[in-house]
């Protein structure tokens, strides 16, 4: 497969197949996204695979402190507190997108809760994945991340394997770590489910567009 149809082909998936994934094919996928690049070969991932039991006590663990209205607080600001344009419109579109395909109006508000919820069982993909870095390192190993991560999501598409990467399950970070034993003091960046996809599911028939490359490019010759 060439980069570019991985790149083409790669899209965050929200609908699973109950289909067992290998800690082979697992390990297969992280041996290679590895050898994404890091400042200094500072190599700052460190990855958490969680399934089976695991899985279902901590996503239940995870759901219940959001529905009990457990305030939700990243180990870092994801997002902006204000969103200026054109993200703000962006933002909205790829929500319409969502529901639409979902077939989820603005006024199902429960409906809408409970997709959201979703997000908390990694849309009920078999393999969730949490990514951690110590807490000493600094705004670089951030983009380090961002290149392994892609890495990773990549790798899965070679492998058949489809993948969604979530902000939402790094929202409770003590509980996830206490939970799988990682310090107190280390980062959450993110989580990620991967399993195969559900092609069938209307959730996983819509695509986001994005800008051409000329709109966020200039040349200075």
């Amino acid at each position: 497969m060439k980069v570019s149809d991985a790149l083409q082909k790669r899209k965050s998936t929200r609908a699973f197949l109950d289909k067992e994934i290998t800690s082979e094919q697992i390990l297969q996928v992280l041996d290679n996204a590895k050898h994404a690049p890091s400042g200094v070969n500072s190599q700052p991932w460190q990855v958490a695979v969680v399934r089976g039991k695991r899985k279902r006590e901590l996503q239940n663990r995870i759901e219940e402190s959001f529905r009990n209205g457990i305030q939700a607080k990243m180990d870092y600001r994801y997002y902006p507190q204000k969103w200026p344009e054109p993200y703000k419109s962006r933002r909205f579109a790829c929500g319409v997108q969502l529901y639409k395909a979902l077939g989820i109006s603005r006024h199902e508000k429960e409906r809408r809760l409970e997709q959201w919820v979703a997000n908390y069982r990694a849309f009920d993909a078999p393999v969730m994945l949490f990514f951690f870095m110590d807490a000493g390192l600094e705004a670089g190993s951030y983009m380090d991340y961002g290149m392994f991560l892609q890495s990773v999501m990549l790798m899965a598409i070679e492998a058949g394997l489809a993948t969604c990467p979530q902000a939402a399950l790094a929202e409770y970070p003590r509980l996830v770590k206490d939970f799988l034993g990682y310090p107190e003091d280390s980062i959450l960046l993110c989580g990620m489910a991967l399993g195969y996809e559900n092609t069938d599911a209307k959730v996983n028939s819509y695509r986001t567009p994005r800008e051409a490359a000329g709109s966020f490019t200039r040349f200075f010759d």
